[in-house]
């Protein structure tokens, strides 16, 4: 991919670098022969295919734009090179914001050349931990590339990583097959959210940009906290701090503007990430076989983590916190879809006002109350 350096926020992370440092790091995947990785690749790309009509069928959230959003089959160096694309372009605002606040100081010039070197290997770090976990994602807002196409008018992509799919399948030693087409499920109903209801991207993306509006971080506040997790994997960090998993960046919250708006956004994407799991677990019986054997193997590995270190990085990229919002988003979409059935759920699509609140993905009978009481009365 060409572009990441670019002339916004120069000094702040070099793009370039964070890619170079991630493909370099990265753990190399699974020992597969070439004809078994083009076998792999072929699988996925038909199971993703298949995969839009059983959720769009089971979901009832049929669009004819969903052949709109490319999928995707890569390797780690692939996701690295479009996550760094996404992050760029999402941050943009923040790091243009916090290179503003650096400018005025003495030297400034020089130390963003050396900082934004240091970031950039330190964020490829970080990438490069990542990249050997993530078994797929819909990229909300990547910009196309030559080499990364992005659906048309602003649409993302789905991202399917083939050699962490065959990596976790081995070691939870379940049915490739069957397992291939669960992930893609998960994957497939992200994407189905985004294009069914074109209203949410907008939506998703105008959250994150007030948060970032409000975040009022001096920029070696917010390097620290790469540094910390860079170090973190390097094992550089003293071992008090690696118990408790040190800091979150979710901590940079401040002001509380920032807390009512972070307060949506994980409201929301409970709802998204519960809301993939439900239709995963639900269509999986008559597509996946072994569903249940996968669903209860994975779910052991997602609550345990890889080792200490995965655990103190988890805490400290707040990915705890993704943990906790595929439960009780789960749990909230069970029990709606249980009091209202499935279009009585999908009544939560229908604009920005009727998303549950963080409130609700706990009471999920307050959102009922609300959505379908009073609309009704």
């Amino acid at each position: 991919m060409t572009g990441f350096g670019g002339t916004a926020s120069p000094g702040m992370v070099d793009w370039n670098l964070a890619v170079a440092t991630a493909t370099r790091l990265v753990r190399p995947g699974p020992d597969v022969s070439r004809d078994e990785a083009r076998s792999v690749v072929a699988e996925l790309r038909r199971h993703a295919k298949a995969s839009e009509e059983h959720v769009r069928g089971f979901t009832r959230m049929g669009t004819d734009e969903i052949h709109d959003t490319p999928v995707l089959v890569v390797d780690r160096p692939g996701w690295v090179r479009a996550n760094v694309a996404g992050f760029r372009e999402i941050l943009k605002p923040l790091l243009e914001k916090m290179q503003e606040r650096r400018g005025g100081n003495p030297g400034s010039a020089v130390l963003g050349a050396v900082g934004g070197k240091v970031t950039g290997v330190e964020l490829g770090m970080l990438l490069s931990f990542l990249s050997s976990r993530v078994l797929g994602q819909y990229e909300t807002f990547a910009p196309a590339a030559r080499d990364l196409p992005a659906g048309a008018n602003g649409g993302g992509r789905l991202l399917l990583v083939a050699p962490n799919i065959v990596h976790v399948e081995r070691e939870l030693d379940v049915e490739p097959h069957d397992f291939r087409m669960w992930v893609c499920l998960h994957e497939e109903t992200h994407r189905t959210q985004f294009t069914a209801v074109p209203w949410l991207r907008d939506h998703l993306e105008g959250e994150i940009q007030s948060f970032l509006a409000e975040t009022d971080v001096d920029p070696m506040t917010f390097l620290e906290r790469i540094r910390e997790a860079a170090q973190s994997l390097a094992g550089g960090r003293p071992e008090a701090e690696e118990e408790d998993g040190g800091r979150s960046f979710v901590e940079l919250v401040q002001s509380p503007a920032q807390r009512e708006v972070l307060g949506r956004l994980t409201a929301v994407m409970s709802l998204l990430e519960g809301h993939a799991d439900y239709v995963m677990d639900g269509v999986g019986p008559s597509v996946v076989p072994t569903v249940s054997e996968i669903r209860e193997k994975f779910q052991q590995r997602r609550a345990k983590g890889a080792s200490r270190l995965d655990l103190a990085l988890r805490k400290l990229l707040g990915l705890d916190a993704k943990l906790k919002q595929y439960r009780d988003g789960e749990r909230f979409v069970r029990a709606v879809v249980d009091q209202v059935g499935v279009d009585g759920f999908n009544r939560v699509w229908t604009s920005p006002n009727t998303l549950p609140t963080k409130g609700e993905i706990a009471q999920p009978a307050d959102w009922v109350t609300r959505v379908h009481r009073k609309a009704e009365s």
